[in-house]
């Protein structure tokens, strides 16, 4: 596997120069060495840069690939400027799924670490502009961002200027009191039925955050083209313990307006 991936993305640097993914080791702050795959885009840097963290189905697709959506933004990312840094957080640990798993040895507040040594690695690095870091997150990744968000180390210049979460899990934060500590943005599908919309507005009205409610849009909302569907998980918010997935195209372009408009203030 580590063999496709390293394949997959040597293709991917012959397709799209710009878009060149490169492998790099770094340290989580829990002391487990994560690889990670980095994006620059053209020029010199250092560079306003984005450390993006995937969800609970991991990084890569089951034919070796960057999964779509991770794909999708870091094309995005790079083409506006940005630096790109994706940590791999279940690799090294021999994971390579954890939606169906209701019983995990790895939760957000464990991604937490990864995130921040990835901030780390940036830095020391000098890839990344002083004080010109943001953090974006997908389902776990999005309950993994929030998690950095309410830690004292999300603030100051070796954190994050501004933290994007996308349909996160916020309940069991909810229940914990949880602030934001760095400026911190929640997009959420209204009609998710997998991790619900309700607890994360309830959220950011408690701690500090921004709330951005999309009418009709499911999870995985934003994916570049993902046919609504339902599909197993560990929790769901139906009777049949199915949730439903998909593109909204509409909320997803507002979503990509949104959050870059965040970015441009990095």
């Amino acid at each position: 596997m580590w063999l496709l991936r390293r394949f997959a993305a040597l293709l991917l640097c012959l397709a799209t120069p710009a878009q060149a993914l490169e492998q790099i080791a770094f340290a989580s702050r829990d002391g487990t060495m994560l690889s990670g795959w980095l994006a620059r885009p053209e020029g010199r840097g250092p560079f306003p840069a984005v450390v993006v963290l995937h969800g609970c189905a991991g990084l890569w697709s089951a034919s070796g690939k960057l999964a779509s959506r991770d794909a999708d933004w870091t094309a995005r990312l790079t083409a506006a400027g940005y630096a790109v840094l994706l940590p791999d957080s279940f690799g090294a640990r021999g994971l390579t799924s954890l939606c169906n798993d209701r019983d995990r040895n790895l939760t957000p507040a464990g991604r937490a670490q990864d995130a921040l040594g990835a901030r780390d690695w940036l830095e020391q690095q000098g890839l990344a502009a002083a004080g010109r870091v943001a953090l974006m997150g997908w389902s776990n990744g999005g309950s993994t961002a929030l998690e950095v968000a309410g830690q004292p180390a999300a603030a100051g210049p070796g954190g994050f200027r501004a933290v994007i979460a996308f349909y996160p899990g916020c309940r069991v934060l909810l229940k914990r009191g949880w602030v934001a500590r760095a400026p911190t943005t929640i997009l959420h599908g209204l009609a998710d039925d997998w991790t619900p919309a309700e607890p994360c507005e309830k959220l950011a009205a408690q701690g500090g955050a921004r709330f951005v409610g999309y009418a009709d849009a499911y999870h995985d909302f934003d994916h570049p083209s993902l046919p609504l569907r339902n599909r197993k998980a560990a929790y769901s918010e139906r009777a049949d313990g199915m949730v439903t997935i998909g593109t909204n195209a509409e909320a997803r372009a507002l979503a990509i307006a949104a959050t870059m408009a965040i970015l441009k203030g990095l």
